[in-house]
């Protein structure tokens, strides 16, 4: 029986791991990104690639070690190297002596066939039409379940009266979440995970600023790769809005453009108006929804040398004049260092935080 792997991004790889074992594979689930998997990939990624190219690579060679010889990923449109990161992959796990199978799932908005095919190659208990429907149906329901879960800790952790009482009750509501299989376990494992982040104790007089966060899909959606940002502006007083999850992500490359991606098309339209890959567009447009929204801030996390971030971080100091929102800037690599990192958020929290004193008329800008 083949092994699979995929790219772990967050907690999805619960969801990826019960619809691939559904489906009659056995799972090598990818470790969490850690230093030794950043180590690996650079030592034998192109000095030049992007962030995310690397930790995978790192991550493909853990999980190879672990006994997996199939990898199963997706590929991209338009002008980002993403698109072509599974044949890069395949070509340096080859040249490192590893004979691995790559199963690569294009947007099946564009390419339906792909998709049908993969699914296919994947369904090895040889499930019907309507069995496979029903799984990708479950799965979905759990990876649904999982980002309501994240969203809701968003809100809660700033608000909490003891620090570090939302990410344990979260970790909890997670394990609930991943040990449910059938449909009503999901629903009753996910209202009971939110039921519980709710009842978190929280200051109901806490001073909480609103951030939202825009950028490349794979720093936004892994914690080890942007070290747990949105965990420390919690803890900061911060309520974090993420531009992207991976529900919405899938929706917009299934079937349909949603409502959601073709506004936040037309906000960034007038800045950029042409595709330029990933998720450069976006980072404009979400910016942009989030100032009119009366957001106190907004940060972009981008891996270094990605061309759609950068060209988006040259827009953005543009966007934050003309909608008087400040905007903050991480381009992240192996040399990004956590301390650093904070240091950078206490200063733009305090920035935020007198910004808004001085608009209420409850402090003067000075510093």
């Amino acid at each position: 029986m083949q092994k699979l792997t995929f790219p772990r991004m967050g907690e999805s790889w619960r969801t990826f791991k019960m619809l691939l074992e559904d489906l009659g594979n056995e799972v090598v689930v990818p470790p969490r990104p850690s230093k030794r998997t950043l180590d690996l990939g650079v030592r034998y990624s192109p000095e030049f690639a992007c962030f995310p190219l690397k930790i995978l690579t790192g991550t493909y060679l853990e999980a190879i070690e672990m006994g997996a010889d199939t990898i199963v990923t997706s590929g991209g449109i338009g002008p980002c190297r993403a698109g072509e990161y599974a044949m890069l992959h395949h070509k340096i796990l080859a040249d490192l002596g590893h004979n691995i199978k790559m199963v690569v799932f294009e947007p099946p908005r564009f390419y339906p066939f792909n998709f049908i095919k993969n699914v296919y190659i994947l369904n090895r208990a040889r499930h019907s039409i309507r069995g496979i429907i029903a799984l990708i149906k479950k799965a979905w329901r759990k990876l649904q379940a999982l980002d309501n879960a994240e969203k809701l800790s968003h809100v809660i952790r700033p608000r909490e009266l003891i620090t570090g009482t939302t990410t344990r009750v979260y970790r909890k509501g997670l394990e609930w979440i991943d040990q449910a299989y059938t449909n009503e376990q999901i629903i009753d494992a996910e209202t009971a995970a939110l039921e519980a982040l709710r009842n978190v104790p929280q200051n109901p007089e806490a001073e909480v600023l609103r951030v939202g966060i825009v950028g490349e899909i794979y720093v936004l959606l892994e914690p080890a790769s942007n070290l747990e940002i949105e965990e420390t502006l919690g803890n900061l007083g911060v309520e974090v809005e993420r531009s992207m999850f991976l529900t919405g992500w899938t929706r917009d490359n299934t079937w349909t453009e949603t409502t959601e991606g073709m506004t936040v098309k037309a906000a960034a339209e007038p800045y950029l108006p042409e595709l330029v890959g990933g998720h450069g567009r976006d980072s404009i447009g979400n910016t942009i929804l989030c100032a009119k929204r009366g957001f106190d801030g907004m940060i972009q996390l981008a891996p270094f040398t990605c061309i759609p971030e950068i060209v988006a971080r040259t827009i953005l100091p543009k966007v934050s004049r003309d909608y008087d929102i400040p905007v903050l800037t991480f381009f992240l690599d192996e040399q990004t260092g956590k301390a650093g990192m904070t240091t950078r958020l206490e200063a733009f929290v305090d920035l935020m935080r007198r910004k808004k004193h001085f608009r209420q008329g409850n402090g003067l800008l000075t510093g």
